[in-house]
């Protein structure tokens, strides 16, 4: 029965906060630990995620809801706050917006990795993503595709695979919680730190077959876009090496012209 630890990290979110917990609330699988930490929200999200904390209470769902409000030093720090107080297998991050794509995600998730693991679960576990507008429409699947076989080696071609859509199993995501020096980047050096460390325990990253995550447009990263490429040129070169880095953000140029 593996138990998923569900991180939803707020901060005045009530515009677009209720479609995500609904998500959580209608899973089929019981076995979720939801924690919701919020950044001390001005507006209605606190009363939001009390009233859903009852709701679950009510329907006898056995889901388990932790919610902690209070200031933080921003999205990563308050990522390692949800960290910290995970007691499941998995992490799962699904931020204010994001959803799953059916009621029987993870459900449909446990199901497949139960079927294919040899008795030790994968250090991640991995899958596709769509993009959604801020009314929970689908727009399109996430450009970049995640392959068949990742490693720590793959993201020198770019984050292919979206941070909501990578689920770190919870005591190596523990071991490696997110780096608060980058305050755009920290995800991409976070899964690279992840799968070098399944890499040296020689523990399986395994490719779920579906959408795992419709993922809400235009996040922290977009909106702070010339600062984020810096910072994120900056973890690669840490990860892969300054001349490396500077040959792939050649090819991404490159490709980029081809493509209009």
């Amino acid at each position: 029965m593996i138990k998923f630890s569900v991180i939803t990290c707020t901060y005045n979110a009530s515009a677009v906060l209720a479609r995500t917990l609904d998500s959580v609330l209608s899973q089929s699988w019981t076995q979720i630990e939801h924690i919701i930490i919020d950044g001390a929200s001005k507006d209605n999200t606190l009363a939001m995620a009390q009233a859903y904390s009852r709701k679950n209470q009510e329907e006898e769902t056995e889901h388990e809801v932790v919610i902690v409000s209070e200031p933080d030093r921003g999205l990563y720090d308050a990522m390692n706050k949800g960290l910290a107080r995970a007691t499941g297998d998995y992490i799962v991050y699904l931020n204010a917006g994001d959803v799953f794509p059916s009621a029987h995600t993870l459900e449909q998730i446990s199901i497949d990795v139960n079927n294919r693991s040899d008795g030790k679960l994968p250090a991640v576990l991995y899958g596709d993503t769509n993009i959604v507008d801020d009314e929970g429409r689908l727009l399109h699947p996430r450009r970049l595709a995640p392959p068949e076989n990742l490693t720590w080696r793959s993201f020198r071609h770019g984050m292919l695979v979206c941070h909501q859509a990578f689920y770190a199993r919870t005591d190596l995501a523990q071991a490696e919680p997110y780096d608060l020096r980058y305050r755009f980047s920290a995800d991409v050096d976070w899964c690279i730190r992840i799968m070098k460390r399944a890499e040296r325990e020689r523990l399986a990253l395994l490719r779920l077959p579906q959408v795992v995550v419709n993922y809400l447009d235009g996040g922290m990263t977009n909106k702070n876009h010339r600062a984020s490429l810096i910072e994120r040129f900056n973890v690669m070169r840490r990860h892969y090496g300054l001349l490396l880095t500077i040959g792939m953000h050649l090819w991404f140029v490159v490709r980029a012209v081809f493509k209009k």
